[in-house]
């Protein structure tokens, strides 16, 4: 069973729990509001599913609720960040604003996180860069999860990339969202609460054999997608982050890790391009080309495409949460 709510309530909800723990206005907020977009999306993985584990990270002590991110300005196309265990939608959205202005003046500019809790989705965090016209790269990585291809030890987290694209006409961006990993880790967790299968090859149980059992996978290892191909992706997601950023690698992360519950220490990367100093200003059309041509193809479809369709709908209509997740959610709003 579930109840449906507007996006306005789940915004709500999530920004009185994080308040009730003493998060600051500028986290609570970001963080908020970050869920929120995952909600309307569809993406229940990391929407109102993940405010119990941030609140646990706040009583735990591993988050810090009134930090404010250290933003270094450190040469004309570059930003570096030090999250100072604050939550990583405030320190995206603090930093965005000068990765935005150095990628307009000098082209393009790369911006990386450290020390920062993230159990987020990543498309939000380009959106709004592709909405100002730029190309837009964000890489990711998390406590290990993952063994790489040919062994049986976690060594990557599922070390996600996102990637966004302004398009013409007045049309949303085009963005996608994926996971280094086979099964994004918010997947397995919630096919194990309410009781469905795991795709084949998602991961390994505890006696290191393959099973589709989500519950097993958790406590054993997940795989990467495509052998070899996804190790290759989770390798260089880890040093763009965690190398890049000079903060945690994976196995790093899932060493200094409280087992609280919620999000771990991570390290984020960002690269925005402006495409008018490269393609000129025909870029959006051509673009836009490539799109109707891969459109026409029987049902392709844009990477995107399902989330911008339930976003629509959920303005709508509201969203959908489980009950004993809404009863939670409630509870930690004060609303119990």
């Amino acid at each position: 069973m579930s109840a449906t709510i507007s996006l306005e309530e789940c915004r709500a909800l999530a920004f009185e729990a994080f308040s009730n723990v003493g998060v600051c206005r500028p986290q609570a907020e970001e963080t908020a509001d970050h869920i929120t977009r995952a909600e309307a999306d569809g993406c229940k993985s990391h929407g109102l599913f993940r405010l119990p584990g941030f609140i646990a990270s706040v009583r735990s002590g591993s988050a810090d609720p009134q930090a404010e991110p250290d933003i270094v300005d450190a040469a004309p196309g570059l930003v570096a960040i030090d999250g100072r265990r604050c939550f990583a939608p405030l320190s995206v959205a603090r930093g965005r604003v000068l990765l935005a202005a150095k990628a307009r003046s000098q082209g393009i500019a790369c911006m990386t996180i450290r020390n920062s809790l993230n159990f987020s989705a990543l498309w939000p965090d380009i959106e709004p860069l592709a909405e100002q016209g730029f190309v837009a790269f964000t890489f990711i990585n998390s406590q290990s999860f993952v063994a790489p291809a040919g062994g049986t030890k976690a060594l990557f987290g599922t070390n996600p990339m996102a990637f966004a694209c302004p398009r013409g006409d007045g049309k949303a961006p085009m963005a996608f969202d994926q996971a280094s990993a086979a099964t994004a880790r918010g997947e397995l967790q919630i096919a194990a609460r309410d009781g469905h299968e795991a795709p084949p090859g998602s991961g390994l149980g505890p006696d290191g054999q393959p099973t589709i059992d989500p519950s097993e996978i958790l406590k054993g290892v997940q795989l990467p997608f495509g052998g070899y191909k996804g190790s290759a992706i989770a390798l260089m997601v880890d040093l763009m982050t965690g190398g890049l950023s000079g903060g945690f690698f994976g196995y790093e992360s899932r060493a200094a890790y409280n087992d609280d519950g919620g999000p771990a220490n991570t390290c984020q990367s960002f690269i925005a391009i402006d495409p008018l100093r490269l393609a000129g200003p025909g870029f959006r059309a051509h673009v836009e080309a490539l799109f109707e041509r891969l459109l026409a193809d029987g049902d392709a479809r844009l990477p995107g495409d399902r989330r911008l369709a339930n976003r629509a709908r959920t303005a709508e209509e509201g969203i959908t949460v489980e009950d004993r997740l809404y009863a939670t959610v409630r509870e930690l709003a004060g609303r119990g």
